[in-house]
């Protein structure tokens, strides 16, 4: 919902700061199916452009690079060199796939937050936070129990080796809580919350910025809007930041899983 509609909901009378119904979309037109909404469409168009970008960078690879494959190559060093054999080894090639998509479609997702018309970074919604990170969830347990056997992975999860014995006792319930439990929630959240927050956050200066500049400009109301307007543009910087490392923390520990799962004894 933009700030003109938030504005037209209340009736135009008093300043309504944007809250959680921004996040809230109906069916994309009347009719619909309830299940096809903004979010879902974003998360569609994320899947086609990071498919149509590796198509166009590496369908027809020439020996040196120009135009997409260029950028694409980069890419690809940059999550290899970065995620993949510092965190897995030995093993990181033949995750560059999982990994390499991952990164990019995070990545997309959470760049529709600044797209003009898009303006909502999909993993704002929690389910699109969710679904990636179980994902990696149920990956990080089949690995782990295909490499440990069921036994070894609980043995190795909860009683490193090298520790005196009583410390087993406080160590190994935090260690099943953290990793059975905790690591997907947190996985899921960490993305989630800085996607709300950050949307949310440059929703409020957009607002204040129309409301003083628009709605009720005085002498004193333009010097607030001109203020939302400027914070509006710097946090929109500063959010196009936050949705690149949020990608690239969401990658790593995904590739830090993965490599856990592939070597425990690292």
């Amino acid at each position: 919902m933009s700030a003109r509609q938030l504005l037209a909901a209340e009736g135009g009378n008093e300043f309504q700061a944007p809250g959680t119904e921004i996040f809230e979309w109906g069916p994309l037109w009347h009719g619909a199916p309830s299940w096809l909404t903004k979010p879902t469409l974003i998360v569609a168009l994320s899947v086609i452009i990071v498919c149509g970008f590796f198509w166009a960078a590496f369908s027809k690879p020439k020996l040196v690079p120009r135009g997409v494959q260029n950028v694409g190559e980069v890419g690809y060093l940059f999550v290899r060199d970065q995620l993949a054999r510092p965190l897995i080894g030995k093993d990181g090639d033949k995750w560059m796939p999982f990994l390499m998509s991952t990164f990019f479609f995070i990545l997309v997702m959470n760049l529709m937050g600044v797209v003009p018309v898009m303006q909502l970074p999909a993993p704002s919604h929690i389910a699109f936070a969710i679904v990636p990170a179980a994902v990696v969830y149920v990956l990080m347990i089949f690995l782990s129990i295909k490499e440990q056997g069921l036994v070894g992975y609980f043995r190795n999860m909860m009683f490193p080796p090298g520790l005196p014995a009583w410390l087993y006792v406080i160590l190994s319930p935090i260690e099943l809580l953290s990793n059975i439990i905790l690591r997907p929630f947190t996985h899921a959240v960490r993305l989630f919350a800085n996607m709300f927050a950050g949307h949310l956050i440059i929703a409020f200066f957009a607002t204040v910025a129309y409301w003083f500049l628009f709605e009720k400009l005085t002498p004193l109301g333009a010097s607030l809007g001109l203020l939302g307007f400027v914070m509006t543009i710097i946090m929109t910087a500063f959010e196009i930041f936050v949705q690149a490392l949020q990608a690239f923390i969401f990658t790593l520990l995904a590739a830090s899983y993965i490599g856990g799962a592939l070597h425990p004894d690292h």
